[in-house]
């Protein structure tokens, strides 16, 4: 699914939260993508599960900071 316009910028707090517990869980690529699909759905967002294991992965490979974040959950949420 593409990224909607529609999809809210989330709190600074909220994501340095979400990206401060990937760091620190040693999860793998599927529980950090559970974790961040977990993080998705709350909010009342869907998301495409290989698109959020990709987006994981990517977060993985770099130092990505919380705007990076932002624009990454953007690609993969779409409105239910």
């Amino acid at each position: 699914m593409a990224s909607d316009s529609r999809i809210e910028k989330f709190p600074v707090a909220e994501l340095a939260g979400l990206r401060t517990e990937l760091l620190r869980s040693g999860f793998d690529t599927f529980q950090a993508a559970e974790l961040v699909t977990i993080f998705l759905s709350g909010r009342g967002y869907g998301v495409d599960s290989v698109m959020v294991r990709e987006a994981v992965a990517r977060l993985e490979g770099s130092a990505c900071p919380i705007e990076c974040m932002q624009q990454e959950l953007e690609r993969v949420a779409y409105v239910m």
